[in-house]
Formats: structure tokens, sequence, C-alpha cells
């Protein structure tokens, strides 16, 4: 084969072609579907905690943040109305990624994401003019539907259109996105919380429709990805997209690659039954717990939480925005080193170190908030002190930016094979959604009941799921994306789940020539 080289990690070919500046663009505007994402987590945690929107929406929570001194600082903000606000754009997403599914499969990876943009575009209007509760969540809703076609649809764009060896690269440019948005996002809710006449909760919600627009416009001018275009028939497009995207005319292994997984796929009448099978199990469970885990870290307590938290630590209102402000600038650039080196290093490293990393500045936290607020919640944070906790909460951002943040949407976006792809990253999608959902309405009462305990809570799931990183997570850079099922065969434990004829059908397909060529 003409380009059979052995990929050390992963024991799959190492397709011809380079990293195009056709392919780079076109990931850069895929990647502004994390816009959206990002956006709204920085925005929903400032909101929350400007005074004239609790006032308007949230009265309750208002009068007993304002009037109430004695109340106790873990319990300042408990109130099923407001995190109802903040987590019901999760549970829309999760149901709209079952519909994106079909959607991404029947009509390209492009078209999700438009709609996505579009949807999340008349959320953003809905919330910017809302007049009352109703209004307000049901924008929410829109949003969600919105969020979920951006992140079923983008991570596999981005994963089928970069070279195997950059793959992790280009598809942790979503995860840069949804960092960049939490940044513009805490920057924006800054400005807007000093605007006099109490309507800046506004400008900070309607402003969402800027990166809604930009997926929006951006994805009408996206190429579709050879994968999509061989799965929807289209094979002499194909052809052409995929000598465009690695620059050569040398694709001819990759794209009968393509074509095998392809008419694999085709033979799959229902990918949700087709994925309960006994070959796929290393992959559905990997789809599973990944994002499980992923929201267990607690980082969405941190950062759609950020201003009302450090508000519980004692920072005044414009010290608890800035100081989100700078857990978006650590989450920016630590996301960036992930970038650098998730090819070199590869996901296993990262994913182990900063599980390290985060159980130990959590475990801090926890620990300065029990010797200032104790059981009680009653108690004041010097300003040494309180710098202390913002150097923990940033260490403890970077070691989740560089690892279980960008992984947690790169792994199982490339470890499905077509056939159940877009079925595979729909769970995904659905039960990363799900437990943000469950978090986020969980979180102001868990913080009002296990206090300064919350933070070890979620540090004993980081064991856990560092762990289970070290025991059954196969390395996977620089394996070529439809050759995964080989990384699975070898793994120590996975290996029971793989029959000899499951990989031996699957390399006699990718071997056969294609006569159309």
């Amino acid at each position: 084969m003409a380009g059979g080289a052995i990929v050390n990690t992963g024991g799959g070919k190492d397709y011809p072609g380079k990293l195009t500046v056709f392919v780079f663009f076109a990931c850069f505007v895929a990647a502004t579907g994390g816009l959206i994402f990002g956006y709204d987590i920085g925005i929903s945690g400032g909101v929350t905690s400007m005074e004239s929107f609790l006032e308007k929406f949230f009265p309750e929570v208002y009068r007993k943040e304002k009037l109430d001194t004695s109340t106790n600082q873990y319990c300042r903000f408990d109130s099923q109305l407001l995190t109802i606000f903040t987590s019901s754009l999760y549970l829309a997403a999760l149901v709209a990624s079952f519909c994106a599914s079909t959607v991404t499969r029947v009509l390209g990876r492009k078209w999700s994401m438009f709609g996505g943009g579009v949807v999340f575009l008349v959320g953003a209007v809905l919330n910017g003019a809302a007049k009352n509760v109703l209004m307000l969540i049901l924008g929410r809703i829109l949003l969600g539907i919105g969020v979920g076609f951006a992140n079923q649809s983008v991570p596999v764009y981005l994963s089928e259109m970069a070279p195997a060896r950059l793959r992790g690269m280009l598809n942790i440019g979503f995860q840069l996105m949804i960092t960049f948005g939490i940044l513009c996002a805490n920057l924006i809710n800054y400005g807007t919380a000093k605007i006099k006449g109490g309507w800046g909760w506004r400008v900070s919600l309607a402003l969402a429709v800027v990166p809604a627009a930009i997926i929006s416009i951006g994805s009408l001018f996206l190429p579709d990805t050879p994968n999509s275009l061989i799965e929807r028939g289209h094979a002499e497009q194909a052809k052409k997209m995929l000598r465009r995207i690695r620059g050569t005319d040398d694709i001819l292994d990759e794209y009968n690659d393509l074509v095998a997984a392809s008419e694999e796929s085709k033979l799959v009448k229902h990918p949700w039954a087709n994925i309960m099978k006994r070959k796929y199990r290393p992959q559905l469970v990997i789809g599973i717990l990944i994002p499980f885990f992923q929201q267990l870290t607690g980082i969405n307590v941190i950062m759609f939480y950020a201003p009302v938290l450090f508000k519980t630590m004692g920072f005044g209102n414009d010290a608890s925005l800035m100081s989100a402000v700078i857990t978006g600038i650590v989450n920016l650039f630590a996301t960036f080193i992930s970038v650098l080196t998730v090819d070199k290093l590869g996901r296993r490293k990262l994913f182990l170190e900063g599980g390290v990393q985060m159980l130990i500045s959590q475990s801090m936290v926890g620990i300065l908030m029990a010797i200032k607020l104790g059981t009680s919640g009653e108690g004041h944070f010097s300003k040494a002190y309180s710098g202390f906790l913002v150097l923990f909460v940033c260490i403890y951002v970077m070691g989740f930016a560089w690892s279980w943040g960008p992984l947690g949407w790169l792994v199982p976006s490339e470890i499905f094979p077509l056939e159940i792809r877009s079925a595979g990253q729909s769970i995904n999608v659905s039960v990363n959604m799900l437990f943000t959902f469950v978090i986020a309405q969980a979180f102001l009462t868990m913080l009002c009941h296990l206090k300064f305990a919350l933070f070890f809570f979620f540090g004993a799931w980081v064991i856990v799921m560092t762990i289970f990183i070290a025991l059954f997570l196969p390395e996977t850079k620089g394996v070529p994306i439809e050759e995964m099922a080989l990384v699975w065969k070898k793994h120590w434990f996975w290996c029971r789940f793989i029959s000899d004829d499951d990989v031996h059908e699957r390399k006699v397909e990718m071997g056969k020539p294609n006569s159309a060529f």
C-alpha cells in the first residue's frame, strides 16, 4: 500500500497528506460552534449574580441575599427556580442531540451546525427581551436545542476532516472556542454589571446572537467531510474533497478505507440497536463514562457559578466577576497547551496529569473554605486568603483545561466506527448534557447541605476517573479514525470483546482496491 507506514501508538496506517490551509480554516470555522456553548456557560453565572436580574426574576433569592444578613454563606443562593433557569438549557440539549444524530447522518455535519446556530440565535433574542421567567426559560430551551445540535456535529466534523496525526490538535479547537466563549462572556458580564439602570443583564443575554451568527453564517461556507459524502452516496465528490483536504493525489488507501467503512455502515439499519452489540462494548462504555466523569470533575460548578461561588467566598460584586474573568483567562491559555501537546504526549498522559492536579487543588479549596467558614457558613475572607482561594481555583481550572476539558470531547468523537458514529456521538452529548443538568440543578442545594465537603465530593470522583483512565483507556494518538478497532483488540481488557473475526473482516474490507477509482 502506498501509505502503509505503521503508527506506533495504535497499529494503523499513516496516510499521506499534510495540514492544508483549506483544512485549517474549515476546522477553525467549524470549531466556532464551541463559542455558543462557552458563551452560555460564562454568561449564566455572571447574570445570576447581578442584583437587577435577581430582583426582576428571582425576588426571593434577591431578598435572601440583600435583606437577611444572617443567612448562611453556603445557602444564600439556594433556589430551585434559579437553577432551573441555568439547567433547563442542558435538558433541552440532551433531547436535541438525538434529533441532531439523524440530521447529521442524513443531511451532513454542516447542516446540523447551521440549524443549531439559527435556533440558538432565536433563543438569544428571546432571552434578551424577556419580560418574565417563562419567557426566560423558553429562551433557554431554544439555546439548549442549538447547543445540542452544535455539540453533536462539530467534534465529529473536526475528527473526520483532520489528518490522523493532527486530529487531537484540530479537534481541541472546539474546546478552545468553548473557553474563548467563556472568557468573552466573563468580560462582558464585568462590563454590563456596571451599566446604570439595571438593564445590563439584557445586554449580556442578547449578545449571545453574535456567536450564534458566526457559526450559522460560517457553516454555510463549510465543505462536507469525505466520510459524510461517501455515507450519503456522493463518491466522486468525496474523492475530490479528500484530495483537497489532504493536499495530495495519493489518497487511494484512505479513500478505500472510508468506502469500506461506509459499506459496513450501510449494513446497519438500526444504529441505536447495533451499538449495543458486544463488539462495540468498549466504545459504548468509554462514550458513556468519559462525559459522565467530565461533569463530575466539578468544572461546571466553577465555570457557570464562578461569580456566585466567589460571592459565597466573601468577594464583592466586582471582585467576584473579576475573579471569574481571571479563571476564564487561565482556562483559555491552558487549553492552548493541550492543543500543542495532545498529539505529542498523547491522550492518556494529559488525562492522568490533569486528574492529579485537579485532585490536589480541589482539596485545597475545600480545606481553605473549611478553615474560614466551617459548617456554620459564617466567616470573612481577607484579601490574602481570597487570593489563595483564587490561586487554587486557577490551578484546578488549568488541570481541567489541558485534560478532561478538551479530551472529554476529543476521545468520544474519534473512537466510534462510521456505522455507529452519529448514534455514538449523540450518546456522548446526551450523557454530557444529562449530568450537566443534574449537577447544575443540584449544585446550589449541595453547596447548602454539603458545605465545604462538596469539593471533597468532586475530588473523590476525580480519583475514580483517574484510575479508570489508567486501567481502561488505550492510547488513540495518531491512529486513523477508521482503524480504531485495532486499538481495542490490543488492549488487555477490551480485547475480550473484539473477536479475531471482527478485526479480520475489517482488515479485509479496508484492503480491497476500489475499482471505480
